[in-house]
């Protein structure tokens, strides 16, 4: 079958699940092998004639392929719907647009939940570890499989910031420009922390079944509603907090005991009970592990302007939020500095907002107007306006 045959068949679709034979498996950090391999992924856009107009979207934490369509579990709008469409950062008139469920995810791409072919049950925590790079590393062999050379850009946010320097570190001369947003180059002890809180609140968790819960019929829902609400404390900021809840109660008076007295309460609660219905909780564990395993900086001695050496001849944008205390501002210095230190070429921008590391999700004009202008700058130097 040609590169043609199948992206041609999924593109009217807008997408599908790609699947790699056997003998095409998955060559991961740890050293183990994934095969059979299934990638779910969306696409908007057609690809040129000359395959130059590709851009490679990649996912946060709680993502998935469903960037610009309409959720099939949730009913909502596309996470970065926002982004794509005509005469937006993202435009499908101009752009072929690819966006991934990364490895280890639960929706289309193989994961934890999928079946192991070796025992007709749910792999569970038989799946082995997988890094950021493995991620990265399927995302290129959908890319191959797509008869795709080069990415005119891959552009992440979050999670999808660092696969999108992992992806100028492994594969520089077949990406033309990277942007990069509200990431780091590593994890920290704080971020590392505030995941094994929500790992342990999985684990903790009667229905865990120590990861074969799948095959019992349950699912460990309470644990994992908790580590979201523990997570999704990170990405908001005091401020915005205060302005959306403050200490505002949920009905008149006190309930005097523990149901949600509180606002913020009853949101948090909220996310978490809203997030057990489209996520797997072990794939929460495989993708916050992999997170935490990421250090760029790790396989060049601990140089991270190593890393981009080869990559002098990508444009690069690296974007911070000013309120963001998740992966904040001086970490994308660092990535911005080591860029320069290898002599890449990169524009930074620090975006003053109050909303908190989520605010690549939400309406912040400045961040939209600065992604089309580099997309544009870009896409002329590229040949594509």
């Amino acid at each position: 079958m040609t590169a043609q045959g199948p992206i041609k068949a999924e593109f009217e679709a807008g997408g599908g699940t790609w699947r790699f034979p056997a003998n095409q498996p998955l060559r991961l950090d740890s050293g183990a092998q994934l095969a059979p391999l299934e990638i779910g992924y969306k696409t908007y856009g057609a690809l040129n004639a000359d395959k130059s107009n590709a851009v490679l979207v990649c996912h946060a934490l709680s993502g998935d392929q469903h960037l610009a369509s309409t959720h099939p579990v949730t009913g909502k709008p596309g996470w970065w719907d926002r982004f794509v469409g005509p005469g937006k950062p993202l435009d499908p008139e101009r752009h072929f647009i690819v966006c991934t469920n990364v490895v280890g995810g639960c929706m289309g791409t193989t994961g934890p939940a999928s079946v192991d072919p070796k025992t007709g049950e749910a792999y569970g925590l038989t799946f082995p570890v997988i890094t950021i790079r493995d991620m990265v590393r399927a995302q290129s062999m959908l890319i191959d499989a797509m008869g795709i050379e080069t990415l005119f850009a891959v552009i992440g946010g979050s999670m999808g910031g660092m696969q999108a320097i992992q992806w100028a570190a492994d594969y520089p001369e077949r990406v033309f420009s990277v942007v990069c947003i509200a990431a780091a180059a590593r994890h920290s002890a704080q971020n590392i922390a505030f995941h094994e809180v929500g790992r342990q609140a999985i684990m903790a968790d009667p229905n865990w079944m120590s990861g074969a819960y799948l095959a019992a019929g349950v699912r460990p829902e309470k644990g994992l509603a908790v580590a979201r609400m523990a997570a999704h404390i990170t990405y908001l900021s005091e401020a915005a907090l205060q302005r959306k809840f403050g200490r505002e109660l949920q009905r008149d008076g006190l309930s005097w005991g523990f149901d949600a007295d509180f606002q913020v309460e009853s949101y948090l609660r909220h996310q978490g009970t809203s997030f057990v219905d489209r996520f797997d909780a072990n794939s929460y564990l495989y993708i916050t592990r992999a997170l935490d395993y990421f250090d760029l900086a790790a396989q060049y001695d601990g140089v991270l302007a190593q890393a981009f050496v080869g990559a002098r001849k990508v444009k690069f944008c690296v974007l911070s939020f000013s309120s963001d205390w998740l992966y904040p501002t001086p970490e994308s210095r660092d990535i911005v500095r080591a860029l320069n230190g290898a002599g890449c070429r990169a524009s930074f921008a620090e975006i003053q907002t109050d909303k908190g590391h989520d605010a690549f999700f939400l309406d912040e004009p400045l961040l939209d107007a600065t992604l089309k202008g580099f997309l544009g700058a870009q896409a002329l130097a590229r040949g594509l306006a």
